[in-house]
């Protein structure tokens, strides 16, 4: 395991100081100082974005602007598509997917989201990962794409279900956007990217914002009784309950897009038969798996008890075995199931819902439950 940076070595979003002084808990987490809760505590602010909204700061994010050099951004979709397994070409001016960057074993290089802006694709990675991505980018498509970081800009997320009445007090088109819409918008005259989607699984919305501006923007957003600030350790609650992937933790380079679930986010265009079949790195792995299906598989799992199953914990088929069959890759309590949640894999065999296993908690063994994700239900707009 690498050391974890010191402190002195960890960077600053341009919202530091307003965490701060909004008193943040502030913790080391992909190289930057981030929030992991405020003042309400992880439990309240969970069940606040649910019913209410949450402001997150996801400024450690990486934001890239891949401008097409012939000026065509069908010239870097297509480019794109070769780095991925989605559609790129078929994203729609104004629009934005899910993909996931794969290397020629079918694992999983980091997952991001890809807008089309109409004259570029406006791309955000993970953290932990966005050297590594923008390099990527440059060895692949420096010949067909200018690959600019957009490292002047934060990027928050408000999030549930009074979000958008939030927001079109700022824009009153706002309202009009629908799942995965995106796009430049203008807030309190600030020129920012905005894009309807669901971070925590709830209903809401991605805002790039030029950094400068940051502050003035989410203290105005913070003003309004329905919005509380929202940490690290809540978004991870919110997120599992939901069961969207963490990346390094449910997914990685080990793992391959079947075998994480995540073949909903393949099109048809490339998969078999498919228009642009293929053409991606690992793409005959994770096209035998798609046909033939995975040898493991990520699943939700439920444990007796309150007690939260933790990352990690080993999976067993029944009490007296010691024969580690899978692993949890995400867990905690859930607050809106009231109950603990988590995440794994496990062979495909045992992966349907009603399948039960066994778990090893402080020494003893757990029950556990294979059971259908999410555990809370997506309130997106589609």
């Amino acid at each position: 395991m690498s050391a974890q940076p010191g402190p002195s070595s960890l960077k600053q979003v341009p919202l530091h100081a307003l965490h701060v002084s909004r008193g943040g808990k502030m913790v080391p987490f992909a190289g930057y100082e981030m929030p992991v809760q405020y003042a309400a505590g992880v439990l309240k602010e969970h069940l606040h974005t649910r019913a209410s909204a949450g402001l997150f700061d996801v400024s450690h994010m990486g934001q890239i602007m891949l401008r097409p050099k012939s000026g065509r951004v069908e010239d870097a979709a297509a480019a794109l598509e070769r780095l991925v397994p989605q559609d790129i070409l078929g994203i729609a001016p104004g629009r934005q997917r899910y993909a996931l960057f794969t290397n020629e074993d079918g694992g999983i290089l980091d997952d991001l989201m890809v807008a089309n802006f109409g004259d570029a694709l406006f791309l955000v990675v993970n953290a932990a990962c966005k050297d590594a991505d923008e390099a990527h980018l440059r060895a692949h498509l420096s010949s067909t794409c200018e690959i600019v970081p957009l490292t002047d800009r934060a990027l928050i997320a408000l999030q549930g279900p009074k979000a958008v009445a939030v927001l079109e007090k700022l824009d009153p088109t706002i309202s009009a956007m629908r799942f995965m819409d995106s796009g430049p918008r203008t807030l309190l005259g600030i020129p920012c990217f905005v894009s309807r989607s669901g971070y925590t699984g709830e209903d809401g919305f991605e805002i790039s914002v030029p950094a400068a501006d940051a502050e003035r923007l989410v203290t105005t957003l913070l003003a309004d009784p329905a919005v509380l600030p929202i940490g690290l350790g809540a978004r991870d609650s919110l997120r599992l309950e939901a069961g969207l992937c963490l990346y390094g933790h449910d997914i990685d380079t080990t793992t391959t897009p079947i075998e994480g679930a995540l073949e909903w986010a393949i099109q048809k265009a490339r998969r078999k038969g498919g228009a642009r079949e293929g053409g991606f790195p690992g793409a005959d792995t994770i096209l035998r798996q798609l046909a033939e299906g995975a040898p493991r598989r990520r699943v939700g799992l439920k444990a007796e008890g309150r007690a939260p199953v933790r990352e990690d914990a080993p999976l067993f088929a029944d009490a007296s075995s010691t024969n580690r069959l899978g692993r949890v890759t995400s867990g905690g309590f859930g607050p809106s199931v009231n109950g603990p949640v988590a995440m794994g894999y496990v062979p495909t065999p045992l992966a349907s819902a009603g399948t039960a296993l066994v778990t090893e908690l402080r020494g003893s063994r757990l029950p556990m439950q294979v059971v259908k994700l999410p555990f809370v239900a997506p309130t997106y707009q589609r």
